[in-house]
């Protein structure tokens, strides 16, 4: 099947402009184009955008998505190069997704201590709070603030 510049932009959610500097940087080199000059793309050049997009959004920039993209072209002698440029990404975003978790687990720590707090009126109620008084869901967030040695009081930054 056959579609138009405007269609593959809408299924990915960019920019048409996003497929032309695609194509002019080479990762895109097989986009047919019919008697009139407009871009035809097949189901083939559909999935490389999404492998594109994948790869732009695990941190790869664009001269990294090219060289990826021309040893797709030179074939299965790239199998193996290949295969480790995904097992890097994908041990890469593995890492920042539990960064992100630990941001999120104190966001969330954060939330319910200012929620005691206001409902308390003080935020002097929640900083004295035992350690065994935070929801256990908390208390790893909890920890990761007051540092490794857990010394430091509950709400020492607020």
């Amino acid at each position: 099947m056959a579609y138009t510049i405007g269609e593959v932009a809408a299924q990915l959610g960019v920019a048409p402009s996003t497929l032309r500097y695609y194509e002019r940087e080479g990762l895109l080199p097989a986009v047919e184009r019919s008697a009139s000059g407009r871009r035809a793309f097949s189901d083939q050049d559909l999935e490389a955008c999404r492998v594109i997009d994948c790869l732009k959004t695990s941190g790869l920039s664009i001269r990294q998505i090219k060289a990826f993209m021309d040893m797709v072209v030179e074939g299965d002698a790239t199998l193996p190069e290949r295969l480790e440029l995904f097992r890097e990404r994908k041990e890469a975003m593995e890492r920042e997704m539990r960064e992100l978790q630990q941001v999120l687990d104190v966001l969330e720590f954060k939330t319910w201590y200012y929620e005691q707090a206001v409902a308390a009126g003080t935020e002097g109620a929640v900083r004295a709070l035992p350690t065994d008084r935070i929801p256990a869901e908390h208390r790893s967030a909890q920890a990761h603030l007051a540092g490794e040695s857990g010394k430091e009081r509950l709400g020492a930054v607020s």
